[in-house]
């Protein structure tokens, strides 16, 4: 089977979506950058990396597959209007609650601590919701044509595309911070995620009831 070229804009937004996630903050670079600080180890901070890419892939994949495979069963509209009233919902709950949320570990923990800590925050912030409404309309088309495996094969590859993409871009940002910046050079160069994270998830849950 060959995946569909013709939907280049797919995996554009796909790996968009993981470059966004990795310049996050609460993703784990900012905790993989405290942990070399600590440490007093560049190697660290790149080893870091590998946990946070782990609980993200882990975290994004299962909410991925389960929306996709809900498309197996549920007609796609309504699967469509679900998907988006939550994102929609998750986007409200985030500006309102989703900033009160206690770190389950501190800025010395552990790698898998940071396994972890990646899985949980990209699962609260709907890591993988945010991907159904870019792949829904191939995945569906694929299945119909060739069956559930082309579905799997599709979500597959794009959580590779976008974790190496997240990956990439926490791995940047990471370095350049413990190497240029410093933790306290970001209180006055970095942007406060909360307001556009719950703007993000409200936009993908617009698009996907326009779907």
């Amino acid at each position: 089977m060959n995946l569909p070229t013709s939907s280049w804009w797919t995996w554009l937004a796909v790996a968009a979506l993981g470059t966004f996630h990795g310049l996050n903050p609460a993703m784990g670079w900012l905790f993989a950058v405290a942990l070399g600080l600590y440490r007093r180890s560049r190697r660290v901070v790149l080893l870091s990396l590998i946990p946070i890419a782990f609980g993200h892939a882990v975290a994004a994949g299962s909410m991925l597959m389960a929306g996709l495979s809900l498309g197996m069963v549920i007609d796609h509209t309504v699967l469509n209007r679900v998907c988006g009233t939550l994102l929609i919902g998750w986007a409200a709950w985030h500006a309102l609650r989703g900033h009160r949320m206690r770190p389950l570990v501190g800025m010395q923990t552990g790698l898998a601590g940071l396994a972890v800590w990646s899985f949980v925050v990209a699962g609260s912030h709907g890591a993988g919701l945010m991907l159904i409404p870019a792949l829904m309309p191939m995945c569906g088309a694929l299945s119909n044509a060739t069956g559930i495996g082309s579905t799997a094969t599709i979500a597959t590859v794009a959580l590779f595309v976008h974790t190496a993409a997240m990956l990439l871009t926490t791995g940047v940002i990471a370095l350049a911070v413990y190497d240029h910046f410093g933790v306290a050079g970001l209180r006055t160069k970095w942007l406060n995620f909360d307001l556009l994270w719950s703007g993000t998830l409200a936009t993908c849950g617009a698009i996907q009831l326009a779907l």
